[in-house]
């Protein structure tokens, strides 16, 4: 092979040829100048500080806390109170019998709705018809006495004024008529007081609405003693919800100008109620308040409110208790901020307010009632100013921060 024939001339170099090559090295280098040295020198001082400006370890760079931030709004806030109420009827009508007697008839089904004026229950009428009968009889007969003494007041009238009857006969006539008269005044309010009560026999709604069950049975002798319950109307079109306000409650209405139970033509709202129904749905109707209590209960420390509130489908049943939520205010152009963004310690609750030249400042503030997810700070923010709403948990006063938006993956909610 190639290789095999090389080796032996590798074998033949001899140490002369190397030191001849060294020499000639040690010769250049020697012939070497002054001013070439130095430049070799300063070549190499460059190259060296080169390497260690390039070489020696950076700094690391400074990383500023990175935290969600936005700006300070203002919206009209409603001031809402919870409480208990119950549903009662606009009207509730207790069918009672007037007249004494016997039921005969029931001329309606329990549980439906009847108008007004419609008959309900028929007492035997006979009795009474009988003291009609007698009454008109009576008028009758004062009627034709009437008649009669007007005749003769006639006759003794020009007779008198001839000198052919006396004084006496005159005044006996006069009297005799003017009593007729009265007789018959008497007939006619005794007739009409037995229409009256023969009418009082067909026993008729005062009102329209929902009828309940009968509390007497046909043959019943009924009275009118009070006792004899017949049947109750209830009136639910409309419904009134009565609840119960602390006095606490009261006095901050009042301190907000805001006067239960009475309109207020130059405030923009009214005092309103919405109720929860029982399987937790909103009922879709508002109701206005038109009555509040003008003194506090001493035994429960509250005061009774009344709303009256539509109930056109029924479903509000007079006698169920339900949630009441009362608008008691409502702040016009409130600061509010969200509540994840409000720390608390003992000084009292404060917020970090980022600069615009990014550093945080801890700033304390007074709040407010809680709005939805966010809550009315009303004291120490201006609208505009921007506040940190994540991140600040790490945050010091006076740190430089780096400002970004906060991720919304939906709206907060804000309670309407």
């Amino acid at each position: 092979m190639k290789f095999d024939k090389l080796k032996p001339n590798l074998q033949e170099l001899n140490l002369n040829g190397v030191k001849k090559a060294a020499s000639r090295v040690a010769h250049v280098r020697i012939r070497l100048s002054r001013g070439q040295w130095i430049g070799v020198i300063a070549g190499l001082v460059v190259v060296t500080v080169l390497l260690v400006i390039l070489l020696r370890p950076r700094p690391a760079a400074v990383v500023l806390p990175v935290v969600a931030v936005e700006p300070v709004t203002t919206e009209d806030v409603n001031i809402y109170g919870d409480y208990v109420g119950r549903i009662r009827a606009q009207q509730f009508v207790e069918i009672r019998a007037r007249v004494e007697g016997y039921l005969e008839k029931m001329l309606f089904a329990e549980g439906t709705y009847i108008r007004k004026g419609q008959t309900l229950f028929v007492i035997d009428p006979r009795v009474y018809r009988a003291r009609v009968d007698k009454a008109k009889a009576q008028l009758n007969k004062a009627r034709a006495q009437a008649l009669k003494a007007k005749r003769d007041l006639d006759r003794i009238r020009p007779l008198f004024e001839q000198s052919a009857a006396s004084q006496l006969e005159l005044d006996n006539a006069t009297a005799a008529y003017e009593s007729a008269v009265a007789d018959v005044a008497v007939g006619e309010a005794d007739l009409t007081q037995a229409q009256m009560t023969l009418g009082y026999t067909s026993v008729q709604s005062p009102i329209s609405g929902y009828i309940s069950e009968r509390n007497a049975d046909i043959g019943t002798l009924v009275g009118p003693s009070g006792k004899s319950l017949l049947a109750t109307v209830v009136k639910s079109d409309t419904v009134r919800v009565d609840f119960s306000m602390t006095a606490l409650d009261y006095l901050r209405s009042k301190a907000r100008n805001v006067n239960l139970g009475h309109r207020d033509s130059t405030r923009k709202w009214d005092p309103y109620i919405t109720v929860t129904l029982a399987d937790g749905s909103e009922y879709p109707y508002r109701g206005l308040v038109d009555f509040a209590d003008p003194q506090v209960d001493p035994q429960t420390g509250t005061f009774s409110v009344r709303a009256e509130m539509a109930n056109p489908d029924h479903i509000l049943l007079p006698g169920q208790f339900t949630k009441v939520r009362l608008l008691l205010d409502v702040r016009e152009d409130a600061v509010v901020v969200p509540s994840k963004a409000i720390e608390i310690e003992k000084g009292g609750a404060y917020i970090y307010v980022v600069r615009p030249d990014s550093i945080v400042e801890k700033r304390f503030v007074e709040t407010g009632p809680e709005w939805g997810n966010y809550i009315v700070v009303e004291r120490g923010l201006v609208r505009g100013e921007d506040i940190v709403v994540e991140g600040y948990h790490k945050l010091q006063h006076g740190m430089k921060v780096e400002p970004v938006a906060p991720l919304r993956d939906e709206e907060p909610e804000k309670q309407q």
